[in-house]
């Protein structure tokens, strides 16, 4: 009786365990696709001054990890002019952002350019090619898929930087 007891509970076993993992070989899986996840867009910077003009264009892509962090690299081109000096700059960066409600957009970014800048002056040009590095904490309002705010250079140093002030307002876009 023992016998028989332990063959209809081993059957039953084997059994229901082939009919389980039958069931989950039939369930769709979800596929977790790597390119649903990212975006592509970037940003575009104007900053103009007393006798001064910077445009920048920096094409991105970002990882949504979630609906609420995001993060990716950046390339970066930018110009710069003044009354006696015009500025290129070239590079990448690399961004993280937090939306903690859909309208707030919070970034960090650390950048690293190439410099390479022509000063005019009396008796001659001075030539300085040199990299610069960037830390920025920013802030914006985001509708859709735009953000429009402000950024700081949290490394800014007054008359050590390529930048005129550590306040950088920006437009990012991501689609």
């Amino acid at each position: 009786m023992k016998k028989l007891y332990f063959t209809v509970l081993t059957i039953s076993f084997m059994f229901f365990s082939n009919v389980s993992f039958g069931q989950i070989g039939v369930q769709a899986q979800p596929e977790n696709n790597f390119w649903d996840h990212v975006r592509f867009g970037g940003g575009l910077g104007i900053n103009v001054g007393n006798g001064y003009f910077s445009g920048t264009i920096s094409p991105s892509a970002i990882y949504d990890f979630n609906r609420y962090f995001s993060a990716g690299p950046a390339l970066q081109f930018s110009y710069q002019s003044g009354d006696n000096f015009n500025t290129v700059l070239y590079g990448a960066s690399l961004i993280t952002l937090f939306n903690p409600i859909p309208e707030i957009q919070l970034s960090a970014e650390v950048e690293q350019l190439r410099v390479n800048q022509t000063i005019e002056l009396e008796g001659g040009d001075f030539e300085d090619n040199f990299w610069n590095t960037a830390l920025f904490a920013g802030a914006g309002y985001r509708n859709g898929n735009v953000t429009i705010g402000v950024r700081y250079n949290v490394l800014y140093k007054d008359n050590e930087d390529i930048y005129t002030s550590p306040w950088l307002p920006f437009v990012r876009f991501y689609f």
